[in-house]
């Protein structure tokens, strides 16, 4: 065997899967499925919860920021605990990321900054979506990283 197709192991995995996430049932499958992704491949996890900023006329009377910011704590909550669960069976490293904007831009900004080699986002359960587009359908059609859409 010449050296040119020697088998080379573990070399070409991606180096960094990003997750995005929004509290949903849905966005957690896709969390856990890119959790194993990312043990498997010894790449690094990054979960990113991008804060819908709503119009002016829209959060009248509701305190977004605060709403938003807890949702982002509840996030990093169950994901340490899921890491907590596993630790010693599985190891993953993981690290949070919140930014605050239009999901599908920050999920981009963000994929973008993390050099991210994979990007995983769970199906949209809004019935709209489907005939508007969903921010899963956006990414997919941007064509930068592979895409995985977990329902």
């Amino acid at each position: 065997m010449t050296d040119q197709h020697r088998f080379e192991r573990g070399t070409d995995g991606p180096k960094v899967i990003m997750v995005g996430v929004d509290g949903s049932d849905s966005s957690l499958r896709a969390a856990a499925y890119a959790g194993g992704l990312a043990r498997r491949q010894r790449a690094l996890l990054a979960v990113v919860y991008v804060q819908p900023v709503l119009a002016a006329g829209a959060a009248l009377g509701a305190p977004v920021a605060e709403a938003t910011g807890g949702i982002a704590e509840d996030l990093v909550a169950q994901i340490r605990e899921a890491a907590e669960r596993v630790k010693g069976i599985f190891d993953v490293r993981w690290e949070f990321h919140t930014l605050r904007g239009d999901p599908y831009a920050g999920l981009v900004q963000a994929a973008d900054e993390l050099k991210a080699d994979a990007v995983v986002v769970g199906a949209s359960e809004q019935a709209g979506h489907r005939i508007v587009g969903s921010v899963a359908i956006r990414l997919v059609k941007a064509g930068r990283w592979p895409v995985t859409v977990v329902p």
